[in-house]
């Protein structure tokens, strides 16, 4: 694995001190005394857990709240928790708690200031990714690809611009994405949420990030060292693949009327990963409006954003953008919009040759032994009646039709000029059937 992508992401620097924070004071003490009173916490090192910020701040904003007369002091030390003081809110505390929850229901981790989070973008950028050749091989080792594709790619991911990939479908154009993704191979940091104008925009999402590990301190050390700054996530670089269902609409921000707290877009969620849309052209908007509205971010790296008061902002946009579509770009592209996407690579079906090679490593991966006279009939019987065109998906197609057919009439997995008629039937439905 390329080292400077394994280890070349500078995590970002836990805060030391109040002031360091960036955060309005009154939000910051709002959120802990919503924690405090929505989790029920009274000791500084569970709250400093809850709240994502090392104890010295957390000590910090809970002394700021004594000043203000909504925490106080219970009187009483923890003795199983290494004789800590405990905390509670006093009844002006618990007021104005409620009155912040009537404002705006986020409680927990801290936000981070959207410039902060800017910082730890340019740090963790995808475009400073090298993916080299090994990498890209042996993330797409399952697939047969033909060398001249890896040189497209390449660069193209080396990049960390838009990608274009289009040709027939079947041929793998969704796995190869998937297969950048995991040439990847290093971590980025996913703020838990970020603040813009007092608002709060919620990022990671356990459903697009997977956690690279959690953090634990050790309870026994003096000193609670935290390596990284706790109110983001490490994880692998986000991937995000939309289809057909893709609309303008997801790629703003989603308000929550009950929490009062923004949900980011998709593509802020796949910052500094990959943001894939599959099946371009099957959308209910055209694929001129989708690319219309990447042109200024794909640009100038930045994308706009818009709150509920219509104040527009900008956001880092960093991300590779991969399309993939079934079409001819000309077909669904003006020449103004082709020219943004740098990147365009065809996908074509497989040579005969690297279809015998797919078929014969599927047939060996699924347990069907290869027969000579089958592979004959299907190449100079079967395939002349579709001119000869070959595709990624038909190998698991027929030989998958075969082994049900065996299991079907209990025999041993065996590949037959029959066999071959029967699972072809199944892949094409014929002309002459669709007009009846």
């Amino acid at each position: 694995m390329n080292m400077q992508a394994t280890t070349g992401v500078q995590p970002p620097p836990p805060p030391n001190r109040l002031e360091e924070m960036r955060l309005p004071v009154v939000m910051m003490r709002d959120i802990l005394l919503k924690t405090m009173f929505r989790k029920n916490l009274d000791l500084v090192s569970e709250i400093a857990d809850a709240i994502c910020l090392p104890r010295a701040v957390t000590q910090e904003l809970v002394d700021l709240s004594r000043t203000q007369r909504l925490v106080e002091a219970t009187g009483t030390l923890h003795a199983n928790s290494g004789g800590e003081m405990g905390f509670q809110l006093t009844d002006a505390g618990k007021t104005r708690a409620l009155d912040a929850l009537s404002q705006s229901e986020y409680f927990g981790a801290m936000p981070v200031p959207l410039d902060v989070y800017a910082d730890q973008v340019k740090r963790q950028s995808i475009r400073n990714i090298q993916i080299t050749r090994d990498q890209l091989t042996s993330a797409m080792g399952h697939l047969v690809l033909p060398p001249a594709l890896l040189d497209h790619l390449g660069p193209a991911v080396s990049a960390g611009r838009s990608i274009l990939m289009y040709g027939p479908p079947g041929n793998g154009k969704s796995s190869i994405s998937n297969g950048i993704r995991d040439a990847m191979g290093d971590k980025v940091y996913v703020p838990r949420a970020i603040e813009y104008a007092g608002q709060v925009i919620t990022v990671y999402d356990p459903i697009v990030h997977s956690a690279a590990e959690t953090e634990t301190d050790d309870p026994n050390s003096l000193r609670r060292r935290r390596t990284f700054d706790t109110r983001y996530v490490r994880c692998e670089r986000p991937t995000v693949v939309t289809g057909g269902e893709l609309s303008l609409s997801m790629l703003d921000l989603v308000y929550n009327p009950v929490a009062r707290t923004y949900q980011a877009p998709l593509q802020l969620k796949s910052t500094g990963g990959i943001f894939i849309v599959d099946d371009l052209g099957r959308q209910k908007e055209p694929p001129q409006s989708l690319i219309n509205r990447w042109i200024v971010p794909l640009e100038e790296s930045k994308d706009i954003l818009a709150l509920q008061s219509g104040e527009k902002f900008e956001v880092p946009f960093d991300t590779l953008v991969i399309f993939s579509t079934n079409f001819h770009p000309n077909e669904i592209f003006d020449k103004a919009a082709l020219r943004r996407i740098f990147f365009k690579i065809k996908i074509d079906g497989p040579s005969q040759a690297d279809f015998l090679k797919i078929f014969a490593m599927v047939a060996k991966k699924k347990g069907m032994p290869l027969d000579e006279a089958a592979l004959i009939h299907l190449v100079k019987e079967k395939y002349p009646t579709i001119n000869s065109i070959y595709a990624n998906y038909q190998p698991v197609f027929l030989i998958d039709q075969m082994i049900a057919i065996c299991e079907f009439e209990g025999i041993p997995y065996q590949m037959t000029p029959d066999l071959i008629d029967r699972a072809w039937a199944n892949m094409f439905v014929r002309e002459e059937e669709i007009q009846h």
